[in-house]
């Protein structure tokens, strides 16, 4: 190389990519070899770093040298730290950091050997002593220039870079809050003060891991006793209060909405809220060390001052007050509900800000974030009236003001309920014109869902009788416009629109569920039932309306249960007659809810049975090829997640049934369907057959069972393999990995067979017979009962390696043939 000093750069470049190609898993190599591979690296990493000592002599190509040293720094194998805390390549690093640029190399270098020495397999903090006090003083010899205006952005971005890697890398030691843990904590607070959000956002992550060990009680438990822990706890908190204090009160400026915001693009404006998120979860942070009511009272401060010079017109700036509102809104979870000092003030300012439309949108919200604090309050009642009258001011300015407005209204009827009973007119009345659309209101339709679950609410604390009449009232503004449609007759019923009609059933099914009167509820079925029957029988082809329609009935059955009396025998009637002409999913899920609620009732055994043999029926018909399950996973999604619900809660009626081995066969076909939902379902349905023993309802089925299941056990299990290595994603890995244990722990050795049957025809070009070996001993473990989690390793070795490129996962998959149900093993 001296003799041909132009080959030093390829081989520096050479020298910095090896080390990453350990990470790189684009390579198909095997799992053994990529450990090989790094463990030939590691030894090398000696040989490496004299190589690179060697050609920092070329001062043009420090650079590149620096790089290639930081890449084998990330293999995080050890080299003493004595010998690195004196290594020439490190303190080429740490005098880079001193001279006027600063080099980007130099930086990676110092944040890969912060890293190395709080990494996992380093020895601990004492071992690493020597590196962490030659690397530490220099960083901290950069905080002057993070306020240094001649320093250029990206320099400013490298220093708080390290400052942060210092913080997350450190942060157990600097829990301990003892002196030189602090002067790190005030550097990272100077970070978090800069103006640019890019840098300061960089030591975010540093607050909340530092709140998670000084809040948690594991991180104490080395304290001792229990008086102990508490004393430690009380301590840190109090050593990292005024930190907390300074860290709140510097991020709350960030969420102030920008002069120039409507004029955005609509990615900065996205990204603006996204900082917004970012900072209330900074405030969460502070709420948690410092508690809800004193980070309030910081927040509260801001507020007043922001009020101050806000005045009541729409012109003066309301961006301010919006913006405390927002950081006081973010920890409302943390502000207790008996509060008395500084919410009944937020509260009664409130009234008194101007009815700006972003500003009117966050009073909105946070009125509703308090609503639990209104019911708990002493004061809460005499505020409600004056904030349901901004709750109604709201609705009437512009769609995101309604939306924030029908968010906080049902957040209030939900929590102050009983003290709403008594002004349910008042109540009734803005749901009505929210609904009907003929006042003021800009409530979109899907907003109003709100509105309607608000009321629902606040009808659950009247008694039976009131509740009654009250539930027909809210019901009416859905009913009406529903049958004025009947009336016209089937053929304009069935031309009009989807949305004309679910609009109606969507807030019906919300009265269902939150109306929480079962008899009230069953009654009202009752009542719409010949509605209801109408529009089955009309828009039965209407996937839409079916669905809305099919929700409402099922809330009404989860509510109603077992008071639906004769109402529900017609519902299944309709659904059962229906499904074989028009093959609604939603026919599916309205039975899983009927089967989960009637399922273990002896007197409903007959019926329920006929109905699960007609659509199980139905569907095995349906769907007979994989295509077909492609082109409709929703019906085989809905199929098997019925066929679950009746192994828990029916399996005496559809074990014996002769639908099942169709019902199994029909599984067998659609495993592979690359909807997720779909195949999940599926899994999920021959892991609950092969867990039944675990049921006490299912062990008197278990021969049935396994008369259908055994002889198909040969190729679920070939199947199962393909799935694992490479039919289905790797992402559907566990549950895959699920269901062969559970076979595996059904059938013992039967299964093991079965294993080894198919394992086989995979190619020795694919598969090593070590790893063949490895795969089995786990389903041999098992078989023998071992703990699941242990044997998942080679399970996902075996995938990983028959993954390992396309090549080799299409002769994997040539070899098991998922899609063929009868091939015949080959010894």
């Amino acid at each position: 190389m001296n003799s041909h000093p132009e080959f030093i750069p390829s081989f520096l470049e050479l020298l910095r990519v090896l080390p990453e190609e350990v990470f790189n898993y684009k390579i198909a190599a095997r799992p053994d070899r990529r450990h090989q591979f790094e463990k030939e690296l590691a030894s090398a990493i000696e040989t490496a770093l004299n190589i690179l000592t060697a050609c920092l002599n070329i001062n043009e190509l420090k650079e590149q040298v620096l790089e290639a040293f930081a890449s084998w720094l990330r293999l995080r194998h050890r080299v003493p730290a004595s010998a690195l805390s004196s290594h020439p390549l490190v303190l080429a690093a740490l005098s880079s950091l001193s001279s006027e640029i600063l080099s980007e190399a130099s930086v990676n270098v110092i944040s890969e050997l912060i890293h190395y020495t709080a990494a996992r397999n380093s020895g601990g903090v004492s071992s690493q002593l020597p590196l962490i006090q030659v690397i530490v003083p220099q960083v901290m010899n950069l905080k002057p220039q993070l306020r240094d205006p001649s320093k250029d952005e990206e320099d400013i971005k490298a220093i708080a870079r390290l400052f942060a890697d210092l913080g997350d890398a450190y942060v157990e030691l600097i829990a301990t809050g003892s002196d030189e843990s602090m002067l790190i904590v005030h550097a990272l607070l100077e970070v978090a003060s800069h103006p640019e959000f890019d840098i300061a956002s960089m030591t975010f992550n540093f607050w909340h891991n530092l709140q998670m060990i000084l809040t948690e009680r594991e991180s104490y438990t080395s304290s001792g006793n229990e008086t102990s822990i508490e004393a430690e706890k009380t301590r840190r908190l109090q050593v990292f209060s005024s930190s907390y204090e300074s860290l709140v009160s510097l991020v709350t400026f960030r969420v102030q909405y920008p002069q120039d915001f409507s004029d955005l693009s609509t990615e900065d404006q996205k990204d603006f809220k996204q900082t917004r998120y970012a900072v209330a979860d900074v405030l969460i942070d502070g709420a948690l060390v410092l508690g809800g009511e004193p980070t309030l009272k910081i927040l509260y401060m801001k507020l007043v001052e922001a009020i101050n010079h806000c005045g009541k017109d729409q012109h003066s700036d309301w961006r301010p007050a919006e913006a405390a509102l927002y950081c006081i809104r973010a920890i409302s979870d943390y502000v207790s509900d008996t509060e008395a000092e500084v919410m009944p003030q937020i509260m009664s300012l409130l009234p008194k800000l101007p009815h700006q439309p972003q500003l009117l949108q966050t009073v909105c919200l946070t009125i509703g974030a308090y609503s639990r604090w209104l019911n708990a309050a002493s004061s809460g009642l005499s505020f409600l009236p004056s904030l349901i009258d901004i709750l109604v001011s709201g609705m009437s300015m512009c769609e995101d003001s309604a939306a924030a407005a029908a968010l906080a209204f049902r957040h209030i009827c939900n929590d102050c309920k009983k003290k709403l009973c008594g002004s349910l007119d008042g109540l009734f009345q803005i749901y009505q014109t929210a609904v009907i659309r003929e006042g003021p209101f800009k409530v979109s339709a899907e907003d109003s869902l709100h509105l309607v679950e608000a009321l629902s609410m606040v009808i659950t604390e009247l008694p039976s009788e009131q509740a009654k009449k009250a539930l027909e009232a809210v019901c009416l503004p859905s009913v009406a416009p529903l049958q004025e449609m009947i009336n016209q007759g089937p053929l304009v019923l069935g031309q009009k629109t989807a949305r004309e009609l679910t609009v109606h059933f969507d807030r019906l099914a919300n009265i269902f569920r939150y109306v929480n009167h079962p008899e009230a509820v069953a009654d009202a079925i009752q009542r719409l039932w010949p509605i209801f029957k109408a529009i089955f029988d009309v828009r039965a082809w209407d996937m839409r309306t079916m669905e809305s329609l099919c929700r409402a009935c099922k809330n009404a059955v989860r509510t109603s249960k077992r008071l639906m009396g004769v109402t529900i025998g017609a519902m299944l009637e309709e659904i059962q007659g229906l499904y074989g002409q028009h093959y609604q999913p939603c026919f599916l899920y309205l039975s899983s809810e009927v089967i989960k609620i009637f399922g273990s009732d002896p007197s409903c055994a007959n019926y329920l049975k006929v109905l699960i043999e007609s659509l199980f029926s139905h569907t095995a018909c349906l769907l007979t090829k994989i295509q077909d399950f492609t082109s409709r996973p929703d019906i085989a999604d809905d199929c098997f997640l019925l066929a679950s619900r009746c192994i828990r809660y029916c399996p005496q009626l559809l074990f014996p049934s002769p639908v099942f081995p169709s019902l199994v066969d029909c599984a067998m076909v659609g495993i592979t369907v690359q909807h997720r939902e779909a195949s999940n379902s599926i899994l999920n349905f021959l892991s609950d057959i092969f867990d039944l023993a675990n049921s006490t309802q299912g062990e008197s089925c278990l021969s049935i069972r396994d008369s259908v299941i055994i002889p198909r056990g040969p190729t679920i299990t070939r199947i199962l393999v393909a799935c694992l290595t490479g039919a289905l994603p790797s992402s559907r890995l566990e549950t895959v990995t699920y269901a062969l244990l559970a076979l595996t722990r059904a059938y013992g050795l039967k299964a093991l067979e079965w294993a080894k049957e198919c394992v086989s025809l995979i190619p020795s070009t694919a598969v090593t017979e070590l790893e063949r070996t490895r795969f089995l001993q786990a389903l041999s473990d098992a078989a023998s009962g071992a703990n699941m989690n242990n044997l998942v390793v080679p399970i996902e070795e075996l995938s990983e390696v028959c993954r390992r490129n396309r090549t080799v996962q299409e002769i994997v998959q040539g070899a098991l043939r998922p899609l063929d149900l009868n091939i015949v093993a080959v010894s």
